[in-house]
């Protein structure tokens, strides 16, 4: 299974999916008296293209009504129907119904002002037309790709060596897991690779970090519990210059926006490394998790004054249907989008595509 046809599956086992909400608003608005108008009658068959005269109209009229359809049962009345003998539901795109999209996209962490210009791009040039659900979601896609391309980036690689990473997010955001995963993805990629555990606060940390070193062949340079993580950093990267390797990744104690302590506790780790090297670090990665919904918004406003963050690393999507709070995100800030996570295992964390997550976010296939 790909890596977005499993967050797919993961997502679509929630009820309160964005691609059942939208199920869910044309069906219960649809209109239930049959279509009175030409119009109306040449979108009631799936896959029907608008009749241009009322000749074609009674003709379509006529191939929907169940005794024309009885006539065509036949094995060659099969073969050569291109019309299927049920329709999906439409809804007319009016007031009403932008004011129910709106509403399950807020709920579903998008945002006010994100929902409004998403449901405001929708309704453009088509206000009073029916469409049904699969319509709505492969507009609903489009929109939500159109957002997130510009955002979606992989993690950018320079000649300079050691390139360091800093790793940085709240309490059990997947922080750790994420350096795991991205350090042995690209040691298998052919990349040196060295780990520095800067939680040293939290020996559960520490210890994971060494399963995955082992796991991947990596070096995890570890301090003594409660060692100051600023000298570890500057000793790593000390190290990670004299055996040529080509990413350091520091990973760092979670922080919460309302600790001043830790959060200025970053801030130093950041000084001490552009003590050794002014660029440093070349990446700041902030690790988020899907399930804080849009304290997420304000989790990026934080560590962006503290940590210069460079790109987004969204975790446990399988957690939530809400992933909503990921466009939210691309649509205020534009930052980079490097990868995101759907589970624990090392294949779990993939690149982030732009079309097959907003794809996945509607429940639509491939």
């Amino acid at each position: 299974m790909s890596f977005f046809s499993k967050l797919r599956d993961r997502l679509t086992r929630s009820s309160s999916k964005i691609g059942a909400g939208l199920e869910d608003i044309v069906t219960e608005g649809a209109s239930e008296k049959a279509p009175e108008t030409e119009q109306d009658w040449a979108h009631v068959t799936a896959g029907s293209t608008p009749a241009s005269t009322p000749e074609q109209a009674s003709e379509i009229r006529s191939s929907a009504d169940p005794a024309a359809q009885v006539a065509r049962t036949g094995m060659l009345g099969r073969l050569f129907s291109s019309t299927p003998t049920i329709a999906e539901p439409r809804r007319e795109l009016d007031d009403v119904m932008l004011e129910e999209l709106e509403e399950m996209l807020i709920q579903a962490d998008m945002g006010v002002e994100t929902a409004l210009r998403v449901t405001a791009n929708i309704a453009e040039g088509r206000m009073g037309r029916r469409v049904s659900a699969t319509e709505l979601k492969e507009l609903l896609a489009d929109e939500i790709a159109r957002i997130m391309t510009p955002v979606a980036k992989p993690l950018p690689l320079y000649p300079k060596r050691p390139q360091v990473v800093l790793v940085v997010g709240v309490n059990g955001s997947g922080k750790t897991t994420t350096i795991g995963k991205l350090a042995s993805q690209f040691k298998a990629a052919g990349k040196n690779v060295v780990i520095a555990a800067g939680d040293t606060f939290r020996a559960a940390a520490v210890e994971q970090l060494q399963v995955w070193g082992r796991r991947a062949g990596v070096p995890v340079m570890t301090a003594p519990e409660g060692a100051d993580p600023a000298s570890l950093a500057f000793d790593a990267m000390i190290r990670a210059e004299a055996e040529g390797a080509d990413l350091l990744m520091i990973d760092t104690a979670g922080r919460l926006q309302n600790r001043q302590d830790l959060m200025e506790e970053l801030a130093k780790i950041v000084r001490v490394i552009r003590k050794k090297d002014p660029s440093a670090p070349h990446n700041t990665l902030l690790v988020l998790d899907a399930t804080t919904g849009q304290n997420a918004l304000s989790q990026v406003e934080t560590f962006q004054k503290l940590a210069d963050v460079s790109g987004l690393v969204m975790t446990k999507l399988d957690g939530t249907a809400r992933g909503g709070v990921l466009v939210a995100l691309a649509d205020r800030f534009g930052l980079p989008i490097h990868a995101i996570g759907v589970g624990e295992q090392i294949d779990d964390l993939d690149a982030f595509d732009a079309r097959e997550f907003a794809r996945a976010l509607v429940g639509l296939g491939d």
